[in-house]
Formats: structure tokens, C-alpha cells, sequence
């Protein structure tokens, strides 16, 4: 399981009411159904990932997170997820939004386009940076927002919404060593957990 979904298992309480927006192959949703037990409900667009959820006997809907979160009451989860995907919604904001007014919190993950892979590929070679994580050139790239960690955290700031958590996980050996001394620059994900 990548690194981020691990964290976020470990943030989720036994039993919780959790809905994962751009759930993806419902690899988050099967191991917090299977491990703690969770009632939870995905959301994705991509035909096949809906097919593969089914599969694993997981409960996905077919909506587009752009179009909002109307069909859920206030309240109505304990826990809103979104990993790898706030960079690609057109009004990121707005989503946060939404996701705290349907669920009591949530956690959010993304890349950080501030990390120095990307800055040194962009300086070195000139060229927009293709990685693992983000495996697209800048043409066909979904990722219509790309900010840092600060970023984020001024945004939050803007909306009152409150960080309870913030672990930033790096993926290449020399992030992880250096991490610990400039986490906005060497972590090249953050996972944060959030609540008004």
C-alpha cells in the first residue's frame, strides 16, 4: 500500500463512517473495511476503477467531485478522504469545503509541487517534471492547481479550517534522510488532517 494510504488507515478510527472521494481501485476503502471495520462509501468517475471496486465488494458512486457533494447531508461521515486528487479539482477550496460540512473531518493528500525533484529537474533542464507519482507530461496532465505545502497551509488558514495532523512523507532515499531538517522542500507528499 503506498505510503500515505498507511498513515491515513492509522488516522482513522475502528467503526468510523468514512467516504473516499476519487476512491480510485478502492485499495484505502477494502483495508479500512477489512482492518477496522469501517461503513464506507467511495466516489470515482473512471469506468474501470467503479468495476474493480464492485469487485472487492466495496460501495462506489459515480460522480464527479466537481459537481459538488449536494446528494450528502451535513454530517453524515465521520471521516471525508481525498488523496491525490485536490490538485485536480477546479475549485479546491470550494471541495475543502464540502467536505467539512459532510463529514465531522477529513484528510487531504497531494504532491508538492515545491519539492526539489521537481525544482531541480525544472532549473537543470527546463522542462516541466515527470515523475512516479505524477506521471504526465504538461499537456495531459489532470493536476490544474499545483501549490506547496505552505500553500496549503495559508489556505486552511483563509477558510478556518483547523490542522489537527500533518505528516509529510517522502518517497526518494535522499528526501527521506534529509525530511526531518526542511519538510516543505524534501517531503514530496503531505498527508494533513483537518476539522473546523
Amino acid at each position: 500500500m503506498r505510503r500515505d494510504l498507511d498513515v491515513i488507515q492509522r488516522w482513522i478510527a475502528p467503526g468510523s463512517r468514512v467516504l473516499d472521494l476519487g476512491c480510485g481501485d478502492g485499495t484505502l476503502l477494502a483495508n479500512l473495511r477489512d482492518n477496522k471495520q469501517v461503513n464506507g462509501y467511495g466516489l470515482e468517475i473512471s469506468p474501470d476503477q467503479i468495476t474493480t471496486c464492485i469487485g472487492k465488494g466495496l460501495n462506489v458512486i459515480d460522480q464527479n467531485l466537481n459537481d459538488g457533494l449536494d446528494n450528502f447531508a451535513d454530517k453524515s461521515f465521520d471521516v471525508v478522504v481525498m488523496t491525490q486528487a485536490l490538485q485536480t479539482m477546479h475549485a479546491p477550496h470550494e471541495v475543502l469545503k464540502e467536505m467539512l460540512r459532510v463529514g465531522k473531518e477529513c484528510i487531504v493528500t497531494f504532491p508538492n509541487f515545491g519539492h526539489w525533484k521537481a525544482r531541480w529537474h525544472l532549473a537543470s533542464r527546463g522542462r516541466m517534471p515527470v515523475s512516479d507519482l505524477l506521471p504526465y507530461e504538461w499537456y495531459d496532465t489532470p493536476n490544474i492547481h499545483f501549490c506547496t505545502f505552505k500553500d496549503f497551509e495559508i489556505l486552511c488558514r483563509d477558510l478556518g479550517i483547523r490542522i489537527q495532523q500533518r505528516q509529510v512523507v517522502a518517497m526518494h532515499p535522499v528526501s527521506r534522510l534529509l525530511k526531518g531538517l526542511r519538510p516543505n522542500l524534501f517531503g514530496d507528499t503531505a498527508i494533513y488532517h483537518l476539522s473546523q
